[in-house]
């Protein structure tokens, strides 16, 4: 120890001393040794980690200074002739940092970040260290069980097949996205050579609808949505039978059927371009509806209202009283322009009608008896935006 404090301070004397408790231990060496600025900081620097003194396997320390850290002393072991012994620089400390158990005679020590990062990495790294067992009883009381099982019960709707499934949910996502973005290149590199461009249109607008109805309810009604956000399989088997005719008809129509039995020429680009003004525009106005109505708007209509539910005037609500109504239905009747269907259109704009006529009465009775006369009046200065619906 000597021989290491000569190589390492040839012109210091050893402190005859050490310094009584609450006097700072460099203040204390600088007093006792006459050392330079730049050997002082060297000290200074290898002393401090997070502001406080640490003394902790390292000799010089040990024969200059102690040091304490909170409740902790350093111990300086010395034979009878004034040598450290082997156990040099060994903490007296409250609490066994290995096992957590503590001492009877001096307080609990203090855990650092330091000090577990330096435990995790003696133990294997991230992989493989192992934390302290804890001492907590509390794991076993009747009223940690309790929450344990709710903690449980409400992370099992995140789990595959589940209502909430996130794999679920990225599954759709990934599908969706996929078939969207094949089909729009299809539908455009078809064009100019095909009338059939017009089925992967479809389904890419079929694509960019499912997945924007999940998105535009995740973004402002978190807690509503799941996987039954998407609507693919939600809306009955009336829902998929339509789309199917459509697109069958489509099929059928341009390669069975001759050229003069379906529209004139002269009309085709009318169709066309008003098949696909009304599914952008559609589209756009739902989505906007949606997030505009945020937590108040669901997918099925509430039979009671919630703290949630608030009248929106404002927006495209100021302008529709139904938007995303009025959205899907001409969305609907759009894509069967740009198909090219004749039966379909007529088939679309019955069906949507209906069922639009329906929902509206229905879901306004309830409106009228969460808003009362706010909603009446509102109800009597606002279109519905759908042909025969006040």
């Amino acid at each position: 120890m000597s021989k290491y404090l000569a190589m390492s301070f040839p012109n210091t004397p050893l402190p005859a001393s050490r310094p009584v408790s609450g006097e700072d231990p460099l203040e204390s060496f600088h007093a006792e040794s006459d050392i330079s600025a730049s050997e002082k900081a060297a000290w200074q620097a290898s002393e401090m980690i997070d502001g406080q003194y640490v003394a902790e396997h390292r000799d010089i320390q040990h024969a200059h200074k102690p040091a304490r850290r909170g409740g902790n002393t350093l111990v300086d072991h010395r034979d009878a002739h004034g040598h450290a012994s082997s156990n040099t620089g060994s903490w007296a400390t409250g609490e066994d940092y290995e096992t957590g158990q503590s001492r009877p005679d001096t307080p609990p020590r203090r855990r650092t970040p330091f000090h577990d990062s330096m435990n995790m990495l003696s133990n294997g790294g991230v992989g493989h260290a192992q934390s302290p067992p804890s001492t907590s009883s509390a794991a076993s009381t009747p009223e940690f069980t309790e929450v344990q099982q709710a903690i449980d019960l409400y992370d099992k709707q995140f789990y595959p097949f589940q209502p909430r499934s996130l794999s679920g949910i990225a599954m759709r996502a990934f599908v969706l996205g996929g078939t969207g973005f094949s089909c729009a290149i299809l539908a455009l590199y078809f064009s100019t050579t095909s009338p059939l461009w017009r089925l992967p249109f479809f389904l890419a607008a079929l694509s960019i609808f499912h997945f924007l109805e999940f998105y535009s309810t995740s973004l402002t009604n978190s807690p509503k949505a799941d996987v039954g956000s998407f609507l693919l399989f939600s809306n009955g088997w009336q829902y998929t039978v339509a789309h199917s005719a459509a697109f069958t008809e489509c099929l059928l129509s341009h390669l069975l059927l001759p050229s003069y039995i379906r529209l004139p020429w002269f009309m085709k680009p009318l169709v066309l371009v008003a098949g696909i003004f009304l599914v952008l525009v559609g589209q756009i106005i739902r989505t906007t509806a949606m997030i505009q109505a945020g937590p108040s708007f669901t997918h099925i209509v509430a039979r009671s209202k919630k703290n949630t539910h608030v009248l929106i005037t404002n927006g495209a609500y100021a302008y529709l009283r139904h938007p995303s109504y009025f959205g899907f239905f001409w969305w609907g009747i759009g894509t069967q322009l740009v198909l090219g269907n004749l039966v379909c259109l007529v088939g679309y704009s019955v069906v949507l009608w209906q069922f639009f006529s329906a929902r509206i009465q229905g879901e306004e009775a309830f409106l009228i008896r969460f808003f009362q006369g706010d909603y009446v009046e509102y109800r009597n200065k606002t279109p519905v935006g759908i042909p025969r619906i006040s």
